[in-house]
């Protein structure tokens, strides 16, 4: 069985990267040092935020679930993301993107009823 537990995204600042999801969903960020921040989401999934230029790789697009894509929206927002795709429909759901203040892109998409 696989499954990701896992995903790093650069960021131009880790701590910023961790308080917005503390801010944004409630999950737990910890930094190790001063250039890397874990979140964990509480599910199987956690996260690292990488600071170091040296260290970081291209930023793959990782999509949240939820099932209120405008309460969702409002939250992100509220904690200082900028939208960057507006949302849309797709076969499935809906899901809209957004950057996060530590420039992370990421997505947050709702399944069709």
């Amino acid at each position: 069985m696989y499954e990701i537990d896992f995903v790093e995204f650069p960021s131009s600042s880790a701590a910023s990267s961790g308080a917005f999801f503390e801010k944004a969903f409630g999950w737990a960020a910890t930094a190790y040092g001063p250039a890397y921040t874990d979140v964990q989401s509480g599910g199987t999934v956690s996260f690292g935020f990488q600071q170091d230029a040296a260290q970081q790789t291209a930023a793959p697009l990782v999509t949240i679930r939820t099932d209120d894509l405008a309460r969702a929206r409002a939250s992100v927002e509220a904690a200082g993301a900028i939208v960057t795709v507006e949302p849309f429909s797709f076969p499935g759901g809906r899901r809209f993107h957004f950057r996060e203040p530590g420039g992370a892109e990421l997505a947050v998409w709702s399944p069709d009823s």
